[in-house]
Protein backbone atom coordinates (compact mmCIF):
# COMPACT_ATOMS: atom_id res chain seq x y z
CA UNK A 1 0.00 0.00 0.00
CA UNK A 2 1.40 3.37 -1.03
CA UNK A 3 1.64 6.05 1.67
CA UNK A 4 -0.85 8.90 1.44
CA UNK A 5 0.49 12.47 1.81
CA UNK A 6 -0.90 14.36 4.79
CA UNK A 7 0.87 17.72 4.89
CA UNK A 8 -0.84 21.10 5.05
CA UNK A 9 0.58 24.45 3.97
CA UNK A 10 -0.40 27.18 6.42
CA UNK A 11 0.23 30.89 5.68
CA UNK A 12 2.28 32.82 8.28
CA UNK A 13 3.64 36.36 8.64
CA UNK A 14 6.99 35.21 7.23
CA UNK A 15 5.84 32.81 4.50
CA UNK A 16 4.33 29.41 5.17
CA UNK A 17 4.46 26.52 7.59
CA UNK A 18 4.45 23.03 6.14
CA UNK A 19 2.75 20.97 8.86
CA UNK A 20 2.70 17.17 9.01
CA UNK A 21 0.95 15.36 11.86
CA UNK A 22 1.27 11.88 13.29
CA UNK A 23 -0.57 10.35 16.25
CA UNK A 24 1.36 7.90 18.38
CA UNK A 25 -0.09 5.59 21.00
CA UNK A 26 2.55 6.44 23.56
CA UNK A 27 3.14 8.87 26.41
CA UNK A 28 4.63 12.21 25.44
CA UNK A 29 7.91 11.53 27.30
CA UNK A 30 8.49 8.39 25.23
CA UNK A 31 7.83 10.19 21.95
CA UNK A 32 10.10 13.04 23.12
CA UNK A 33 12.87 10.50 23.71
CA UNK A 34 12.44 9.23 20.13
CA UNK A 35 13.10 12.79 18.93
CA UNK A 36 15.95 13.72 21.26
CA UNK A 37 18.00 10.67 22.33
CA UNK A 38 20.76 9.78 19.86
CA UNK A 39 20.30 6.03 20.38
CA UNK A 40 16.66 6.45 19.33
CA UNK A 41 17.06 9.04 16.55
CA UNK A 42 19.62 6.71 14.97
CA UNK A 43 16.81 4.20 14.32
CA UNK A 44 14.85 6.50 12.02
CA UNK A 45 16.77 9.68 11.19
CA UNK A 46 20.35 9.39 12.28
CA UNK A 47 22.55 9.60 15.35
CA UNK A 48 23.79 12.88 16.73
CA UNK A 49 26.69 13.93 18.90
CA UNK A 50 27.57 16.95 20.96
CA UNK A 51 26.09 18.78 23.94
CA UNK A 52 22.36 19.30 23.44
CA UNK A 53 20.32 22.19 24.78
CA UNK A 54 18.88 25.50 23.70
CA UNK A 55 21.54 27.52 21.90
CA UNK A 56 23.80 24.53 21.23
CA UNK A 57 24.93 23.16 17.89
CA UNK A 58 25.13 19.40 17.47
CA UNK A 59 26.34 17.17 14.62
CA UNK A 60 23.68 14.93 13.05
CA UNK A 61 24.35 12.10 10.62
CA UNK A 62 21.79 11.71 7.84
CA UNK A 63 22.05 7.92 7.58
CA UNK A 64 19.26 7.61 5.00
CA UNK A 65 20.72 10.20 2.62
CA UNK A 66 23.28 9.52 -0.08
CA UNK A 67 26.77 9.39 1.40
CA UNK A 68 25.39 9.44 4.97
CA UNK A 69 26.65 13.01 5.52
CA UNK A 70 27.05 14.74 8.86
CA UNK A 71 25.60 18.22 9.28
CA UNK A 72 25.53 20.91 11.93
CA UNK A 73 22.13 21.43 13.55
CA UNK A 74 21.49 24.40 15.82
CA UNK A 75 19.01 23.91 18.65
CA UNK A 76 16.85 27.04 18.73
CA UNK A 77 14.57 25.81 21.53
CA UNK A 78 14.39 22.67 23.64
CA UNK A 79 11.32 22.68 25.87
CA UNK A 80 10.93 19.10 27.06
CA UNK A 81 8.66 17.35 26.36
CA UNK A 82 6.57 19.62 24.13
CA UNK A 83 8.75 21.61 21.71
CA UNK A 84 12.01 21.16 19.87
CA UNK A 85 13.02 23.83 17.35
CA UNK A 86 16.13 23.39 15.19
CA UNK A 87 17.78 24.95 12.17
CA UNK A 88 20.40 23.86 9.69
CA UNK A 89 21.90 25.17 6.48
CA UNK A 90 22.67 23.24 3.31
CA UNK A 91 22.91 23.87 -0.44
CA UNK A 92 19.16 24.63 -0.51
CA UNK A 93 19.47 27.33 2.17
CA UNK A 94 18.34 27.51 5.79
CA UNK A 95 15.92 24.91 7.12
CA UNK A 96 13.90 25.83 10.22
CA UNK A 97 11.93 23.02 11.84
CA UNK A 98 9.87 22.44 14.94
CA UNK A 99 8.51 19.32 16.56
CA UNK A 100 5.46 20.13 18.68
CA UNK A 101 4.01 17.46 20.94
CA UNK A 102 0.78 17.25 22.93
CA UNK A 103 -0.58 14.29 24.91
CA UNK A 104 -4.16 13.31 25.59
CA UNK A 105 -4.95 10.13 27.55
CA UNK A 106 -1.68 8.37 26.68
CA UNK A 107 -1.77 9.30 23.00
CA UNK A 108 0.70 11.86 21.68
CA UNK A 109 0.15 14.08 18.68
CA UNK A 110 3.32 15.12 16.89
CA UNK A 111 3.23 18.11 14.56
CA UNK A 112 6.35 18.50 12.48
CA UNK A 113 6.56 22.06 11.18
CA UNK A 114 8.92 23.26 8.48
CA UNK A 115 8.98 27.06 8.37
CA UNK A 116 9.05 27.76 4.63
CA UNK A 117 10.27 31.01 3.13
CA UNK A 118 10.85 29.59 -0.38
CA UNK A 119 7.95 27.53 -1.67
CA UNK A 120 10.04 25.93 -4.44
CA UNK A 121 11.33 23.39 -1.89
CA UNK A 122 7.89 22.16 -0.77
CA UNK A 123 7.46 19.66 -3.65
CA UNK A 124 10.55 17.73 -2.54
CA UNK A 125 10.67 18.42 1.19
CA UNK A 126 7.06 17.37 1.86
CA UNK A 127 7.57 13.80 0.65
CA UNK A 128 10.85 13.68 2.57
CA UNK A 129 9.19 14.60 5.86
CA UNK A 130 6.37 12.10 5.20
CA UNK A 131 9.07 9.45 4.76
CA UNK A 132 10.96 10.40 7.91
CA UNK A 133 7.82 10.53 10.05
CA UNK A 134 6.78 7.10 8.78
CA UNK A 135 10.33 5.92 9.55
CA UNK A 136 9.80 7.18 13.11
CA UNK A 137 6.54 5.24 13.42
CA UNK A 138 8.05 2.06 11.93
CA UNK A 139 11.09 2.24 14.21
CA UNK A 140 8.91 2.65 17.27
CA UNK A 141 6.68 -0.28 16.27
CA UNK A 142 9.58 -2.55 15.21
CA UNK A 143 8.16 -2.75 11.69
CA UNK A 144 10.13 -2.75 8.43
CA UNK A 145 11.29 0.72 7.45
CA UNK A 146 9.52 2.29 4.48
CA UNK A 147 11.11 2.78 1.07
CA UNK A 148 11.79 6.39 0.04
CA UNK A 149 10.86 5.52 -3.54
CA UNK A 150 7.24 5.15 -2.37
CA UNK A 151 7.28 8.83 -1.33
CA UNK A 152 9.29 10.64 -3.94
CA UNK A 153 8.46 11.44 -6.68
CA UNK A 154 5.00 9.89 -6.05
CA UNK A 155 3.97 12.62 -3.56
CA UNK A 156 5.71 15.53 -5.26
CA UNK A 157 2.58 16.63 -7.17
CA UNK A 158 0.48 16.70 -3.99
CA UNK A 159 2.95 19.12 -2.40
CA UNK A 160 3.41 21.17 -5.55
CA UNK A 161 -0.38 21.55 -5.70
CA UNK A 162 -0.42 22.83 -2.09
CA UNK A 163 1.80 25.69 -3.21
CA UNK A 164 -0.24 26.33 -6.36
CA UNK A 165 -3.45 26.61 -4.29
CA UNK A 166 -2.00 29.53 -2.28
Amino acid sequence: MKPIPTGKLVPTDKGYDLVLTRTLRAPIEDVWASLTESSRTSRWFGPWEGSAGTGSTIKVQMVHEEGKPWMDMHIEACEAPTRLAVSTTDDSGVWRMEALLAETAGTTELNLVQHVERTDVVGSSGPGWEYYLDMLIASREDKPLPDFNDYYPAQEQYYTDLVAQR
